[in-house]
């Protein structure tokens, strides 16, 4: 009998790309907040979802640098479960509840970019790259202090799509205004058969489940944003009007779990 919870399935199960959950993550994230064209914000949501007409284009940019472990201990294997990611989320609703919507995400990593589209991020690969702290003190460790500088960049088949800088002012208990909604995807998985090229095989609204999340050591200052026009892109498209808060933070959370919103297939 073949086993493993990902494709290629093999008789032990050592080859799947991504192991059975329970999910563990943790790591270092850099985030700007920022404002769009609401007008052209809304054409990246699907049916059923809505801008937040009580703040219209409001937008969060994240850098994450982290490392995933399942059952057996992953961690160990940094080589394949180390990653960097970025994604955008929008401030949107469904039913009255208050979302982030997930409209482009970027992964260098391929058991990331499973991952991600088994919960419904629409992960592609990018380069991502950020300013690291160590705990070493050092003129190449950016520290977390007063007027400390961080940057963050992702790039996508040799184009630059994001960069970003923020300057640290003060710690801060918590984040305003940012990561305090659940973030919804969309698992969209098409089918190759003649005639079925425009009925997906799963298209399912799906609103992400994280246990025990814990977002510790954050710290506040100014952000500044841009995304250049890149070509077989549209990610600049949500381009920046206005750009607010930055913040450098770390995170962990598990994952067993997703909420099935809406069967779009129908």
């Amino acid at each position: 009998m073949l086993k493993g919870f990902t494709a290629p399935r093999s008789p032990l199960g050592a080859a799947a790309l991504v192991p059975s959950p329970p999910w563990h993550f943790a790591g270092d994230v850099l985030a700007v907040e920022f404002w769009n064209d609401p007008d052209v914000s809304v054409h990246t949501l699907p049916t059923g979802v809505e801008l937040d007409t009580k703040c219209p284009g409001h937008s969060v940019a994240l850098f994450t640098d982290y490392q995933f472990t399942a059952q057996n201990n992953e961690y160990l294997d940094p080589a394949r479960y180390q990653s960097r990611g970025f994604s955008v989320l929008l401030d949107a609703m469904w039913k009255g509840a208050r979302i982030a919507w997930c409209p482009y995400c970027y992964a260098d990593n391929d058991a990331a970019l499973m991952r991600g589209w088994i919960q419904g991020y629409p992960k592609k690969f990018g380069a991502v790259h950020q300013t690291r702290t160590f705990a070493a003190p050092s003129p190449a460790s950016a520290q977390l202090s007063q007027d400390s500088r961080f940057a963050a960049c992702m790039s996508a088949h040799g184009r630059l799509l994001v960069q970003a800088r923020v300057t640290l002012r003060e710690k801060v208990d918590r984040l305003v205004g940012l990561l305090d909604r659940r973030v919804v995807g969309r698992r969209y998985f098409p089918r190759l058969s003649a005639g079925m090229h425009d009925k997906p095989a799963v298209d399912e609204l799906v609103r992400c489940v994280s246990d025990r999340l814990l977002i510790t050591n954050i710290w506040s200052g100014e952000g500044e944003l841009s995304f250049p026009e890149a070509y077989g892109e549209e990610l600049e498209v949500l381009g920046p009007l206005k750009v607010g808060r930055g913040y450098r933070f770390s995170f962990s959370y598990s994952v067993t779990d997703i909420e099935i919103l809406a069967n779009l297939t129908a």
